[in-house]
Parts: structure tokens; C-alpha cells; sequence
């Protein structure tokens, strides 16, 4: 057999929507936004809370690396990442938030049940999350490193923990 790759009209997925949300907070580059909404479309993610800071679309830069998914995944803005988070809390969701600290607990560790709505918590690429969203947060994640350097780019990690998480709903 033959192995052929496929091009975008050939590959065809069902749509499928994950009880999965992600917060953007204080990001500076819209190039890793636009890779976020790459991300959240590829793994059904149902919306992207934008915050602070973060680029917003329309934005060049942000649109011409997402490749159109912002038409796609729903998002919204709202100056305030704790008033999402307490409003999203409020609804049932489980606040993960992905950074290392010194109580986050091993990304191999992480058991959800697939019962329950999770807001993934992002922070500035250069600052992490604040603290008033760790706070908040039921859970924090860290993504293991064994080389020099001690984290990944934020879009990169993102995609390993959405992909994690969405494997409970599959």
C-alpha cells in the first residue's frame, strides 16, 4: 500500500468541541496568539478568553499565523483575567494554570475526570502568570525540562497540554 500524503480537502475530521477554554493573560506577541487559535482549533478547544494586555483581532501578525481559525474558535476579551476566572469557576470549571513553581505538580501526574469543564490558565511570555491568577488556580501544571534552558515557548506548550487534556475527552 502506498502511503500518500493528504492535502487540507483530502483530510476530513468531524468537528468535535471539548469542554476545554483557555486563558490568555498579558501576552506580548501576537504571533503566539495566532498559534493559540491554530492549537484551540486543531484540538476543538471550545473558546479562547483573551486578557489584559493580549493582541486581539483583528491584528495582523496574530491573523497571519492563525490562518483564519480566529473565524473559527470563539473568543472573547475582557480587561479582567480574574473576573473570567471567577466567573468560569462560578460555572463548574476546573482553573489549571501551566507554570512552574514550587508547588506545580508534573504534567505526567495530571488526572481529569472527562466529566469536567477545564480553563486552561496562560501567562506572559516573559512573566509568567501573575499571582493573582495562580491564586485562583485548583491546579498548576509544569511541563518537565532536562535541558539547559528551564521552559518552552508558551504557544509550544500549550499545544502539549491541550493535547494531554483533550486525550480525557477522546
Amino acid at each position: 500500500m502506498t502511503n500518500i500524503q493528504l492535502d487540507h480537502a483530502q483530510h476530513q475530521t468531524p468537528l468535535i468541541k471539548h469542554p476545554i477554554c483557555l486563558l490568555l493573560n498579558d501576552f506580548e506577541s501576537p504571533a503566539n496568539v495566532g498559534s493559540i487559535f491554530r492549537i484551540a482549533d486543531a484540538f476543538g478547544i471550545e473558546k479562547i478568553y483573551l486578557t489584559g494586555t493580549t493582541p486581539v483581532p483583528p491584528n495582523r501578525k496574530m491573523m497571519r499565523t492563525s490562518r483564519s481559525t480566529e473565524k473559527f474558535v470563539p473568543y472573547a476579551y475582557d480587561e479582567s483575567g480574574v473576573n473570567v476566572l471567577s466567573t468560569l469557576q462560578s460555572q463548574g470549571y476546573k482553573i489549571i494554570s501551566l507554570e512552574i513553581t514550587s508547588s506545580s505538580n508534573d504534567i505526567r501526574s495530571l488526572s481529569l475526570s472527562n466529566k469536567e469543564p477545564i480553563c486552561l490558565v496562560l501567562g506572559a511570555e516573559n512573566q509568567g502568570i501573575n499571582a493573582q491568577l495562580l491564586a485562583l488556580s485548583d491546579e498548576t501544571i509544569h511541563i518537565p525540562m532536562v535541558g539547559e534552558n528551564s521552559s518552552i515557548n508558551v504557544a509550544s506548550a500549550c499545544a502539549i497540554m491541550v493535547f494531554e487534556m483533550s486525550k480525557t475527552y477522546n
